[in-house]
């Protein structure tokens, strides 16, 4: 990554490969020490292997056994191993004797004694090794663990922001917080960004689309107090506002359309989801609203057809995640959904790791196992699942609405004339057999009818009944949506070690004890509690929520959260940067009334928002993190951002919204015997519309570090490495792309020198400079020269006829340009 404050901008075509593969890898961060685990590694040996490992390993390799010398109870015994040399070899599941002890198909040899392992079970220990096999020490987390005052667990309280001495330097309430702390350490902020780089970052940040050339000329024309103002109300009432931070929310939601696993089947109706929270965005509908609706939007009254149909659809925010599909044990699967639900809640909304609590206490926040099954007993009451058959299938809404009900009527009227057909066809068929019956006094009193039919009457009838059976099958296509119901309502006894088989105590439906603020939720034995539960997340006395909220929003901002762990608030999470300013940000966001369009405006008019990247010498050397916010970061641009501003650049951007392009029926397989994924990306529509395939994300999103959208993600990664910079040299993306800036330029400027000012315009958002004028007109004439379509004594001078460069040169100093660092890069 380039160094904050400058950014490389272009090189000639000749030196790019190695121009942008070096200032693409120069800051890659060092990667942690694999015995670290982050927050999210600790989730996944908790949930998955540490009970693995407990049931099917420590009785022979543990603290009490260790049969050939090996021991399997902690990270360092992983690495030493037995007699036969180490169990595991980081990152190389392939090269581990762990593994190959589980795969082997000799019973005598193959690992566990007790029984093989089932196929998943094997995944996660493949997939555990490869992400480094974290191994978190249970002794040091003991000695952490259960600390009921951590500071989030605390509702936050009234809080003025602070004084300060350069008070002119202030624009909003942010500002004092964060030049307070400055001045404490003798530091000062950055110098203000100029114009065009603050209209480029705040369209961006806001539509995630960059600012046309005309946007550009209205701005800086627009010299009036309150520009900049005007130009955050047009993006924020622009419904590109809700494509692109609707996409920040689907990675909190893990959003798909597709299960993954073995069964990665379609789903179908996931679109309705994705729809429903654009429109949500765009509507400004209030956070406390939108959590609701999403865990209980089936439960909450409606006005109209149309807020019907949206709590119905919101309820899928429960229903898109992951499932194992064909697992045999159905006790096993319900609880398995159960937790994946949990978590995603809790990480979602609180930044907590409750699914931790599974199988034991939580190793690291003040949450039971006992309060764990408390809130599973919400989402067992609750129908996810409606049939738990060889494939399992997950319930969904019919959408009402007078269309639906006429086409239920008009199959339901095509289904009994289809019977009646059968019925009539059969009755005659009957009395003509009859009558032979009759008449032949040889037959048997027992003869069937049937074996008396002709032929052609025998054809007939099963032609009728193969259409019947057919149109049986086949049903209307009614709107439908992935979303969940009521369902018997319960309360769960406490799974030993997580295992449906071992129960305990039953655990009263309640919420954890250590969130004090709100009062304790009334359950009842007529709901399943999730109106309650989202009730109380929303109370405006609960310490977490709404931090949570601003903290995702200040992340998708400033591209790290004031906490930055933004999904995990407990004991192994961060602290605050700001401590201060993150409740005085919850508090107001909650007294605007839960409004993220009016949090946006306090955040992007800030001072603190506005700096430049060029920080001051002193402030870059005592705060090289940047951890007190003296400067703006330099950031590059998410994937689906990179591509929506490509089709942007060359006009073909498609900007119509709504409805699927998933091209197979739901619960249709996406790989089936082909073993192959046939979903297509080539649609120019935003790619917030294009399908997200858990186990086979689009190529181009995976270089460009999309999340796993089997998890919830608040805080995207960014790697840095060259097969990016061969991506925005070699994809027929970049390259259509580029001939479609290049045609641009030649319809909408004129003259070599026009062009060239037009392509920054576009790309860029700013004017060449001299030396960059004349570097790329100089390049155009040797590209037309190469081609054989300039005469060689045509001076390299800006004095050339445009007219005589042909398309494929200004195409190739268009590709340039889009592959340069300065196009996908923020600063």
């Amino acid at each position: 990554m380039p160094a904050e404050g400058s950014i490389s901008r272009r090189v000639a075509p000749a030196g790019l490969v190695l121009a942008l593969a070096v200032s693409l890898t120069a800051g890659a961060a060092v990667a942690r020490a694999a015995d670290v685990p982050t927050s999210a590694e600790v989730r996944f040996f908790e949930t998955h292997v540490r009970p693995l490992l407990v049931s099917k390993c420590l009785a022979c390799h543990g603290k009490k056994k260790q049969w050939g010398g090996l021991r399997l109870d902690s990270r360092k015994g992983l690495l030493k191993g037995g007699e036969s040399g180490t169990a595991i070899v980081v990152g190389k599941p392939d090269a581990s004797r762990l593994i190959q002890a589980v795969k082997d198909t000799d019973p005598k040899t193959r690992m566990p004694r007790n029984g093989k392992l089932t196929p998943r079970q094997i995944g996660l220990l493949v997939r555990w090794v490869e992400m480094g096999a974290p191994f978190p020490d249970s002794a040091g987390a003991k000695r952490r663990l259960r600390d009921p005052d951590h500071w989030s667990f605390q509702t936050p309280g009234s809080i003025a922001p602070p004084e300060v001495r350069d008070g002119g330097w202030v624009r909003s309430p942010i500002d004092r917080f964060v030049l307070a702390r400055l001045e404490a350490q003798g530091l000062r902020p950055a110098g203000g960004a100029d114009r065009r780089t603050m209209l480029r970052r705040v369209t961006y940040g806001l539509v995630g689309l960059p600012p046309t050339p005309g946007e550009i000329e209205l701005f800086l024309a627009d010299l009036e107090p309150g520009a900049l103002s005007r130009v955050v109300d047009r993006l924020l009432a622009s419904s590109r506002y809700g494509q692109r931070w609707g996409r920040h929310w689907l990675d909190v939601a893990r959003y798909a359309d597709s299960n993954g696993f073995d069964e990665n089947v379609a789903h179908g109706n996931a679109w309705r989801y994705r729809d429903y929270v654009v429109d949500s965005f765009n509507r400004d509908t209030p956070f406390d609203e939108f959590v609701i609706e999403q865990l209980a939007g089936d439960l909450m009254p409606f006005t109209g057809q149309q807020q019907q149909h949206d709590r119905l659809i919101a309820t899928g925010f429960l229903s898109i995640g992951p499932k194992v599909l064909a697992e045999t044990d159905q006790a096993k699967m319900r609880m398995d959904i159960i937790d994946e639900q949990l978590d995603t809640v809790g990480r979602a909304f609180l930044g907590l790791t409750l699914g931790c609590a599974r199988c034991h206490d939580h190793k690291f926040d003040p949450v039971d196992t006992a309060e764990y099954y408390a809130l599973a007993g919400i989402f067992k009451s609750t129908l996810t699942m409606r049939k738990y058959n060889k494939v399992a299938e997950w319930h969904e809404h019919l959408l009402p609405s007078p269309q639906a009900t006429a086409m239920q009527k008009a199959y339901d009227a095509s289904v009994s004339a289809a019977r009646k057909q059968v019925a009539t066809a059969k009755a005659a068929a009957d009395a003509v057999a009859r009558k032979k019956l009759e008449s032949e006094s040889s037959r048997s009193p027992k003869q069937k009818l049937e074996d008396l039919y002709p032929a052609e009457t025998k054809a007939r009838l099963k032609k009728l009944k193969d259409a019947l059976a057919a149109l049986e099958k086949a049903g209307p296509d009614l709107p439908a949506a992935m979303g969940v119901t009521e369902d018997k309502i319960v309360d769960v006894a406490i799974h030993l070690r997580g295992d449906p088989q071992q129960l305990g105590e039953v655990a009263r439906r309640r919420t954890p004890a250590v969130l004090k603020g709100p009062p304790q939720p009334q359950f009842s034995n007529t709901q399943s509690g999730r109106l309650q539960l989202a009730r109380w997340l929303v109370d405006r006395r609960h310490p977490l929520t709404a931090r949570v909220l601003v903290n995702r929003i200040w992340r998708w901002h400033f591209g790290r959260g004031l906490v930055r762990t933004t999904d995990n608030f407990g004991l192994l999470g961060e602290r605050p940067s700001h401590p201060g300013l993150l409740d005085w940000l919850a508090l107001r966001f909650m007294q605007d009334g839960w409004s993220i369009k009016r949090l946006h405006r306090v955040i992007v008019l800030s001072a603190t928002y506005g700096q430049s990247t060029v920080a001051d010498p002193l402030t870059r050397k005592r705060d090289p993190e940047n951890s007190l916010l003296g400067r703006a970061r330099v950031r590059r641009l998410e994937a689906e951002a990179v591509r929506d501003a490509l089709l942007a650049a060359a006009g073909q951007l498609d900007g119509t919204m709504k409805g699927s392009l998933l091209k197979l029926k739901n619960r249709a397989y996406f790989f089936d015997h082909t073993s192959k994924d046939l979903t297509t990306y080539d649609s120019n529509r935003r790619s917030i519309y294009l399908p997200v395939v858990r186990n086979n994300v689009f190529d181009l999103f995976q270089l460009l570090d999309f999340p796993d959208p089997a998890v919830t993600t608040g805080d995207r990664a960014t790697t840095v490495v060259a097969s990016q910079a061969l991506l925005m040299l070699n994809s027929d993306l970049v390259m259509q792309a580029a001939s479609g800036l290049a045609a641009r330029l030649l319809s909408e400027a004129d003259g070599v020198s026009g062009r060239i000012a037009r392509m920054y315009e576009i790309a860029l958002g700013r004017p060449p400079t001299a030396s960059e004028l004349r570097a790329d007109h100089a390049l155009l004439l040797e590209l037309a020269k190469n081609a054989k379509q300039v005469d060689k004594k045509t001076p390299a001078t800006a004095g050339g006829r445009a007219g005589v460069i042909p398309l494929s040169a200004w195409t190739t100093l268009c590709h340039v340009a889009l592959a340069s660092n300065e196009f996908i890069y923020l600063r």
